[in-house]
Order: C-alpha cells, then structure tokens, then sequence
C-alpha cells in the first residue's frame, strides 16, 4: 500500500455518523442531503429503463440526450454551453476527482479556499500533489469573509489549479461576481486552471435563480471546469450522477478518464437523471423556499442559546456554528451523539479552519426535527 493513503485522515464526518447510525433515537443532521425522497417521476422513469433492459455499457461522456438536457439547463441559468462541453459522471465527486486526474500530478500545486469538504482536497492530496489552504474567516457574528488580496497573492505561476467551493460547504460563504472576475482574470496570467465546484449553486438565497457562477464570465477556451452534481437541486443523493462543464476540446481526454475509472455512469440512473431535469424550475424553486424556510426556523432558535454563534448562510444547506467553551468539535460532536442523540459534523472535518464549528445540515421535511434538535443542543449545554 502506499504510505500516503495510509497516512491519510478518514472522514471525520463518517467517523461521526458511524457512532450514531445504530442508534434509532439520533437525530441526524450530520450529512449534507436533505430528507426527502427523490421525486416519484424520477423514480419512475429509473423503474422503466430497468424495465427496458437497459442495464448495458454506455458511452463514456454520457447519454447524448442527457449531455443535450444538460447543455440546455445550463445555457438557460448562464452564457450559452453546447453538449460537446458537458461530461456525465458516476457523481459529482467522481466528476472532482477526474478534474484532479486531469490536471495535476505528483510535486503539482493547487490552492484551495478552505474551510471545504475534505474530498476537494484530499483529492489532491491522494494524487502526490500539494495543496496551499487560504483561509476564509469569521467576523464576529460568525459570517466567514474571503481576504481576496491574499487569495490573488497564494495563485502564482507554480499553481497549476485554484479549487474554489461556492456556495461553500460548510459556510454557506459565495463568492461574488466582482471576486469571481479578479480570480479568473489572474488566472489567465498565470495560466492557473479553476475548478469550480458549484453544486450548491441553485441552494442561494440571495435573489435570482442561481448563485453568481464562473460560467458567466469564461469562454468556452478557458482553463475553466465546473462540476455539478444532480444530489442536492433535486434530490437524487443515492444516485450518484453528476456532470462536468469543460472548454473546448477537453471532453475527449476526460472520456478516457471515465473510462479507466467508472466506464460511464449507469444508463437507468441517467435515465433519473433526465426526469429530474424534465421537472422545471417549479421543482427546483420549491424546494429552495422550503430549504430558506428551514434555514430561517433552524437559526431563530439557534441564536436564543446562550453562547452559540451562527450567521445565515447565503446559500448551501448548512447552519455553521461555534459554541462557547468548546473548541474540540469532533470531541463535541461524539458527545452530541452518544449523550444526546444529536447528529452533527465536527467542523474540523472541514479543515483545521473550521476547528471549534459545527456544521448542521437544516434540509429537513419535518420542521419540529429541527426544534427538536435545538432542544436536544440547550439541554447539552446545560440550559
């Protein structure tokens, strides 16, 4: 085996989760999915492919009517994309690690804006490649801020990718379009490839249909990937089916990846995949109102606790909290579990950033869960 892997730390999230899942009582708010089940129609449509026989090798980049879907759901939220740039993957983390595959290598280094989902970075890291971390940080009411200044600065000639997570997972922090224009105009100069993972861009609250993306600014021949995944926007986290949006000319070298990693992702679940799709925009604008409702619910109640900080997230699922006195958070967070029945994600699985945090994820159909949890919280901390 090789000794990086071996050294490598296991998801401190799962390592939560773990303790907690044979245990009926706990309330679980530790992963980021929401609770409910994936549409009926999409469903469906799985079940009649199945029906079908369609259980057979398919093409590497995906179902050309899925790419077409796809070329069109995106070209309809920003600047126009064609199929040809649109990659299905088994996943929107598999599509992160073939970005990985594809443009680092051993003694490479890539920047990431941290704290973010370990996978983003351990990546990498698996990979041989060295990953600089530039912090973002909270202000006193805990709203996490990027210094852009010092995000420009770490990006040289040297660094052959910038990871970026917005909306980000943990902080709900989005980066803006002014931010997202200084980032990729440096990045031409230094020919610094962005991979952008966007897959929370249609969980925003901040107005409009979507948050601000690098999409609508690049051109088709920038060193641009954004990775998108179907889990959160409509609810298909089981599935495991995602999408890539690459430049010109570059989906044929990630159609070999595929190949070597996945083969394709499977025909009835992009079969789900275009079901979901086929649901509009309805679909996906009422499941943000009720994500904001669960947010708003979750936060109120959070910010009566003495001692427990928390900001409203722009966009993502997760309410992003420090709580006085505490500052081991995986220690935390088993107590939370084994004490209290209460699921959460210690924030130092998101980096040595979110140390001290907690991370709730508040996508929940049954709103007294939430209060529940809440309640389950002040009676940890003795209230």
């Amino acid at each position: 085996m090789r000794d990086l892997v071996v050294a490598m730390q296991g998801s401190r999230i799962r390592e939560v989760a773990d303790a907690g899942l044979k245990n009926p009582d706990v309330l679980a708010f530790w992963f980021g999915e929401s609770d409910e089940a994936t549409p009926l129609a999409v469903r469906e449509a799985a079940v009649r492919s199945l029906e079908r026989g369609e259980t057979f090798y398919g093409h590497n980049l995906g179902l050309p009517e899925l790419r077409d879907a796809l070329a069109r759901y995106t070209s309809g939220l920003h600047r126009p994309v064609d199929a040809g740039r649109i990659a299905v993957t088994s996943s929107g983390v598999s599509a992160l690690m073939l970005a990985t595959e594809l443009l680092v290598g051993a003694g490479d280094e890539v920047v990431a804006v941290a704290p973010v989902w370990p996978n983003l970075t351990q990546q990498p890291a698996v990979m041989g490649t060295r990953v600089r971390r530039v912090a973002l940080a909270p202000d006193a009411g805990g709203a996490w801020r990027l210094d852009l200044r010092a995000l420009i600065d770490a990006i040289g000639a040297q660094t052959k990718v910038l990871l970026v997570n917005s909306p980000n997972n943990p902080t709900g922090w989005t980066l803006t379009r002014d931010e997202q224009q200084a980032l990729l105009s440096h990045c031409r100069r230094t020919g610094t490839w962005i991979v952008a993972d966007e897959v929370y861009e249609r969980m925003w609250f901040g107005g409009g249909r979507c948050a601000p993306s690098f999409l609508d600014l690049a051109t088709s021949g920038d060193r641009l990937i954004v990775v998108h995944s179907f889990s959160k926007s409509f609810l298909m986290t089981g599935w495991r089916l995602g999408w890539m949006v690459l430049p010109d000319g570059v989906g044929p070298q990630v159609g070999k990846l595929i190949e070597f990693n996945t083969s394709c992702a499977p025909e009835f679940v992009q079969r789900g995949g275009l079901a979901a799709l086929a649901l509009g925009d309805s679909f996906v604008e009422g499941l943000v109102q009720r994500l904001r409702a669960c947010r708003d619910l979750l936060l109120a109640q959070l910010r009566e606790l003495p001692g427990v900080t928390v900001a409203v997230p722009d966009g993502g699922l997760y309410a992003f909290l420090r709580i006085e006195a505490h500052a081991d958070s995986l220690a935390l967070a088993k107590t939370l579990v084994a004490e209290h029945g209460l699921g959460l994600a210690p924030g130092v699985a998101f980096g040595p950033e979110g140390e001290g945090w907690l991370r709730w994820c508040f996508a929940s159909r049954e709103r007294e869960r939430l209060a529940l949890g809440v309640s389950r919280l002040a009676r940890a901390l003795g209230l």
